[in-house]
């Protein structure tokens, strides 16, 4: 029983969001359209953005940047999430589990640095616009978003690190459709008190640090736009936070229902839902929600859909 107690575990299994049949394909192709619109809205942004002289700025530099972490957050979780719904047994090496957790938490703080940083350029913009150009130059944009890759890598690695080093033995059953840390610990023999502490300095530091510079900079913005004498001055102020302020409050909403709650109250299907929001339909949601609220972005894809319109006539 001992020796049957310590075998390695070399693959987990993921339980998913379901064990219904009928239900796999219906949600295989629910995901696949959330997925694909998630690749072509991110993706479609960072290559509007590039070919558009009008928005090489700070604010459109920091939301292709965005636009790609979202592509690649998405890219962590749903393919293999796809390959479990069509298959009878979802199943992930051991490998390549620690691989899915190393780039989940890199973007996904990535992304939690980035919203900070575009809360810092609107501040920024708003707050002292006579500075902008030089406060937000080049060279500090690309300072910024370096810092925001470099602070997510440094996260994930030393939360992929420590779980690398703990023993998982006998029991491989992962409550979840992807390998969410919460989840791979409760299965480990070792003692997990080390990676809880580390989740809690690292990624809780990171999260209310970045969660306060939006805050901080958000109450500098409505403090300057109520000065604002005009009230089609005070309105176009707003409306270049519109956006952001929607992609931050659903970001930080859902990540903090899901982690943030007590313990009587936790569901593991409540906790997948709401898991499906923040890894799936958020990456989705941003360039929506940017291009639906932004003139200058609607215009952009306008004039790319009636060039391709063109050009395809000839």
């Amino acid at each position: 029983m001992a020796e049957e107690n310590f075998t390695a575990v070399t693959e987990f299994i993921l339980l998913g969001l379901t064990n219904r049949a009928e239900l796999k394909l219906l949600l295989f192709v629910l995901f696949l359209a959330i997925y694909t619109i998630t690749l072509v809205g991110n993706l479609g942004m960072v290559f509007i953005i590039r070919i558009t002289p009008k928005l090489h700025t700070p604010m459109y530099f920091f939301l292709s940047c965005l636009s790609l972490v979202d592509a690649c957050y998405s890219s962590a979780i749903a393919p293999k999430m796809l390959i479990n719904l069509m298959v009878v047994k979802g199943t992930i090496s051991f490998t390549a589990c620690i691989i899915q957790h190393l780039c989940f938490g890199m973007f996904v703080t990535t992304e939690g640095l980035l919203l900070s940083v575009m809360a810092y350029d609107r501040y920024v913009a708003i707050v002292n616009p006579l500075l902008y150009t030089v406060a937000m130059s080049k060279t500090k944009c690309v300072g910024l978003v370096l810092g925001s890759w470099v602070g997510g890598t440094i996260n994930s690695l030393v939360h992929t690190i420590s779980l690398s080093r703990l023993s998982f033995c006998r029991l491989n059953v992962v409550s979840h459709f992807f390998c969410d840390i919460p989840s791979l610990l409760k299965l480990s023999c070792s003692d997990t008190s080390m990676n809880e502490m580390l989740l809690l300095t690292f990624s809780g530091v990171i999260a209310m640090a970045t969660f306060l510079v939006v805050i901080i900079s958000y109450m500098f913005i409505v403090f300057a736009i109520l000065r604002i004498n005009s009230a089609s001055g005070r309105q176009k102020a707003f409306s270049t936070c519109a956006s952001h302020l929607t992609a931050v409050t659903i970001f930080y909403g859902t990540l903090s229902f899901s982690y943030i709650q007590p313990s009587s109250q936790y569901s593991v299907e409540q906790e997948k839902v709401v898991a499906v929001f923040y890894t799936l339909v958020i990456p989705m949601l941003n360039p929506l929600i940017y291009s639906m609220r932004n003139k200058e972005v609607k215009d952009a894809v306008k004039r790319a859909i009636e060039m391709k319109h063109f050009s395809c006539k000839f």
